[in-house]
């Protein structure tokens, strides 16, 4: 049971192009997941510029002038000022969470999840990012505002 020689000319001719159509306009990409898992609107330099927190009422937002700062990089680590006893480590991206792994071997700030990791949801806005955090609940809610900054 095989094709013959028509059969196999009529699958070259219309099975091809037709999946080539399915595989082009069947599927949907999500172009923010793509470039965040890509890392290309991660990287680059970050500064806080907002933090948006409650204290058991609605939450409202603070603005901040001398923020902390990170630095993603191409190579998957980054440096940030956030806390003085560690600087670097590295990060990862899956859908919308951004995964970061502080390098150094002795350090805890409370809010790691049992893998040891901060870890945010992000959305990017412009040149802003919005960190909410996943590794550690606020209950009223919280999220930190970055703002995209030259290298």
């Amino acid at each position: 049971m095989g094709f013959n020689i028509n059969q196999k000319k009529n699958i070259k001719k219309f099975g091809i192009p037709f999946l080539l159509v399915i595989t082009f306009f069947g599927c949907t990409v999500n172009e923010e997941n793509l470039t965040l898992n890509s890392g290309n609107l991660l990287l680059g330099n970050w500064k806080l510029v907002e933090v948006s927190i409650s204290s058991g009422g609605p939450q409202y937002t603070v603005v901040i002038d001398s923020g902390e700062e990170f630095k993603f990089s191409e190579n998957g680590t980054f440096t940030s000022t956030k806390y003085s006893a560690c600087s670097t480590g590295s990060f990862l991206t899956a859908s919308k969470e951004l995964i970061l792994k502080y390098s150094c071997s002795t350090f805890t700030t409370g809010i790691e999840n049992a893998e040891g990791n901060i870890t945010y949801q992000v959305t990017f806005e412009s040149d802003y990012i919005t960190l909410t955090p996943t590794s550690v609940i606020c209950i009223e809610g919280c999220s930190y505002i970055y703002k995209k900054i030259a290298n």
